[in-house]
C-alpha cells in the first residue's frame, strides 16, 4: 500500500468537535417562543368564543354587563379550588418525569447532570412557580368566600383570575419546560457547563481573596467529569461525545495559558488537593517534584486525560484519535515561543500516542498521527526551533524503527516520507535544522532485509530518498542530493533502476482507495522527473533510463 502526502491544511479547516446539538441557550429561546405562541393561541381562542356568545370581556366596560361583572364567583371558586388539585397532579407528574430522565442520564454518564440540572436558574423559576402556584390556590380556596366583590375593590376577582392565570402559565409551558428537560440531560450539554464551570474556576484563581485550595479541587472536580463522561462515551459508541470532551480540554488548556501570568504563585505548586489526585499520587516523587518545580499540574493532569482517551480510541473509534491528534497538533502550534516545558509536554503526547498505536497494532491512526506530528515539526522550522524539530526528527526515526520490529513495515515507510517532507520544507526555508534531519533521514532505513507480509519496505525507504533527491536537485541543492547519492551508492542497480522506473511511471498523484491524506506515496510530480534521471545518472557505474530492464 502506497500512500503520500497531503499538504498542511489551513488550521482553519481543521475538523471540530461537533457543536452541541442540545444546548440549552437555543433551546430555552425556543421553549420561549413557543410558550408565548401557546399563550395568544389561547387568547385568540377565548376571544372567539367570547364573540361567539356575545360577550365582549375586554372592551366592554359599565356597571352592568361587563367583564368580569359578569363571572359567577361561586363556580369561579369552585373552579380555584379545582386548580389546587390540577397543579399539584401537574407537579408531581413533572417531578416523576424528570428524575426518571436525570437519573437515565446519570446512570449512562456523569451524576453531575443531576447537580447541574438541579442548580439550574430556568429548572429553578419553573418548579418554583408551580409550588406558588399550588400554594396560592390552596390559601385562596380555603381562606376566601364565594359572596359578592367589595365595591370600591382595585380589581374586583382578583382572588379568582390571578390563580386561574397562574394556572394556565403552567399548563402553558409544560411541554416547553419538558423540551427544556430534554436538552439539557444532553451529554453535549453537560460538557458546555463543565466546560464553563473550570473556566470560570480558572479565572476565579486569579482573585487573591478565593481560596486557592477549593477552586484547584473545584477544577480537578471538572477535569474528571469530562474524562468519565469521555470514557462512558466511548464505551457507549457514543464519538461525538469524546470528541467534544477533548475539544473542551483544548479550550481550558487555552484558557489557563491565556491567565496563567495572572495566577498566584501557590496556585502551581502540587501540594493540597492536587497532590492527592489520582494522577500525582502514583506518581515517582522525583517527577512530582519537577511538575512542582515547573507549575505544570494542569496542564499535565489535561493532558494525561487526553492521552487516556487516545489510548481508549485506539482499534476502536479512529475518528476519535484522529481528532484528539488533530486538537493536539493545534495546541503544540499555539504555544508561545518562549514556552518550552509546554511545548515539550505536547511532544511527549505525540510520542504516546505513536507509541499506543503501534502497541495496539492501529496502523492507520498511527499513520495519520504521523502527518500531524509533521505539521508540528514544520510550524517549528517557521518559528526558527531548530532544537526541537531535530528531536521530532529522532523520534520519528525511533517510532518508525520499533514499529518495523513489530511487523508494521508500513510505518517505516510512512516515517521515511514525513522526514522526507520536512526535509524539503527545512531546505525550502534555508533551516540550520536540514542537515542534522537529512543525517537523520539516511538512518532510518537498516541494513538488512527482512521483510514482513512478502513486502520489502527497505525498498519503498529507498524511493522515498531518490523523491527527496529529485525535490533538492530542482531547486538547485546538490549538496544534499549527493548526500543522498553516497547512501545509495552501495545499492544494488538492479535495486536502483526498479525505483527508477517505478517514479517515473505511476501517473496517479491521488491514492485510489479512501484514506487520510488521500496522496500517492510513489507519485513524483513530472516537472521533477528530469531530475531524477539526473540523479540517477550520476551514480557510478551511472543507471540507463527507467526502460531498462529491472530484473535483478
Amino acid at each position: 500500500m502506497n500512500e503520500g502526502h497531503v499538504p498542511n491544511p489551513p488550521r482553519e479547516d481543521a475538523p471540530r468537535a461537533p457543536s452541541p446539538a442540545g444546548s440549552v441557550g437555543p433551546r430555552v429561546l425556543t421553549a420561549a417562543l413557543s410558550a408565548v405562541g401557546l399563550l395568544l393561541t389561547a387568547l385568540l381562542l377565548y376571544l372567539i368564543v367570547s364573540w361567539l356568545e356575545g360577550i365582549q370581556p375586554l372592551f366592554q366596560g359599565g356597571a352592568t354587563g361587563g367583564w368580569p361583572k359578569v363571572v359567577d364567583r361561586e363556580t369561579a371558586f369552585e373552579t380555584v379550588g379545582s386548580s389546587v388539585e390540577v397543579t399539584a397532579g401537574l407537579l408531581s407528574i413533572v417531578i416523576t418525569v424528570v428524575a426518571i430522565v436525570l437519573e437515565l442520564a446519570a446512570t449512562r454518564y456523569t451524576h453531575r447532570i443531576s447537580e447541574l440540572f438541579v442548580r439550574d436558574p430556568i429548572n429553578v423559576i419553573v418548579l418554583s412557580f408551580f409550588v406558588l402556584t399550588t400554594v396560592l390556590s390552596l390559601w385562596i380556596s380555603a381562606t376566601f368566600t364565594s359572596g359578592p366583590a367589595v365595591a370600591d375593590a382595585w380589581l374586583p376577582n382578583a382572588t379568582l383570575w390571578l390563580p386561574v392565570g397562574m394556572l394556565s402559565v403552567c399548563l402553558i409551558i409544560l411541554l416547553p419546560y419538558f423540551a427544556f428537560v430534554f436538552a439539557f440531560v444532553s451529554p453535549l450539554n453537560t460538557i458546555r457547563h463543565l466546560r464553563k464551570q473550570a473556566t470560570q474556576t480558572i479565572h476565579a484563581s486569579a482573585n487573591p481573596r478565593r481560596n486557592l485550595d477549593k477552586t484547584r479541587h473545584r477544577i480537578l472536580e471538572s477535569i474528571e467529569e469530562l474524562s468519565d463522561l469521555a470514557r462512558g462515551a466511548l464505551a457507549q459508541k457514543d464519538r461525538s461525545i469524546a470528541m467534544e470532551v477533548a475539544d473542551s480540554f483544548g479550550q481550558l488548556l487555552r484558557t489557563f495559558w491565556a491567565v496563567r501570568d495572572e495566577l498566584p504563585e501557590p496556585f502551581f505548586t502540587l501540594d493540597g488537593p492536587v497532590a492527592q489526585d489520582p494522577d500525582f499520587v502514583s506518581t515517582d516523587a522525583s517527577v512530582r517534584r519537577r511538575i512542582s518545580d515547573q507549575g505544570s499540574w494542569l496542564e499535565v493532569k489535561i493532558f494525561q486525560q487526553l492521552l487516556e482517551i487516545f489510548s481508549n480510541s485506539v482499534g476502536t473509534a479512529r475518528d476519535v484519535g484522529n481528532f484528539l491528534a488533530i486538537t493536539m497538533r493545534d495546541l503544540a502550534i499555539d504555544t508561545k515561543p518562549d514556552s518550552r516545558q509546554t511545548l515539550s509536554l505536547c511532544l511527549q503526547v505525540f510520542n504516546s500516542c505513536l507509541r499506543a498505536t503501534i502497541n495496539g497494532r492501529d496502523l492507520r491512526l498511527a499513520y495519520y498521527v504521523l502527518d500531524l506530528y509533521r505539521q508540528v515539526a514544520e510550524d517549528l522550522v517557521e518559528r526558527g526551533d531548530e532544537e526541537n524539530v531535530i528531536q521530532i526528527g529522532q523520534f520519528m526515526r525511533y517510532y518508525g524503527q520499533i514499529s518495523y520490529d513489530a511487523g508494521l513495515g508500513f510505518l517505516l515507510e510512512t516515517v521515511a516520507y514525513d522526514l522526507s517532507r520536512l526535509i524539503d520544507r527545512a531546505q525550502e526555508l534555508n533551516s540550520p535544522a536540514t542537515d542534522p534531519l537529512l543525517v537523520i533521514f539516511l538512518e532510518v532505513e537498516r541494513p538488512e532485509e527482512p521483510t514482513h507480509d512478502g513486502e520489502d519496505r527497505l525498498l519503498a525507504v529507498r524511493r522515498i530518498q531518490a523523491q527527496l533527491a529529485a525535490a533538492l536537485l530542482s531547486r538547485g541543492d546538490t549538496k544534499h542530493a549527493n548526500q543522498i547519492r553516497l547512501d545509495m551508492q552501495s545499492e544494488r542497480p538492479e535495486r536502483l533502476r526498479i525505483i527508477q522506473r517505478e517514479l517515473m511511471e505511476e501517473e496517479r498523484a491521488e491514492y485510489w482507495e479512501f484514506s487520510d491524506r488521500g496522496v500517492n506515496f510513489a507519485y513524483l510530480p513530472p516537472e521533477q522527473r528530469p531530475f531524477l534521471e539526473a540523479f540517477f545518472a550520476s551514480f557510478t557505474p551511472p543507471l540507463s533510463g527507467g526502460g531498462v530492464d529491472t530484473a535483478p
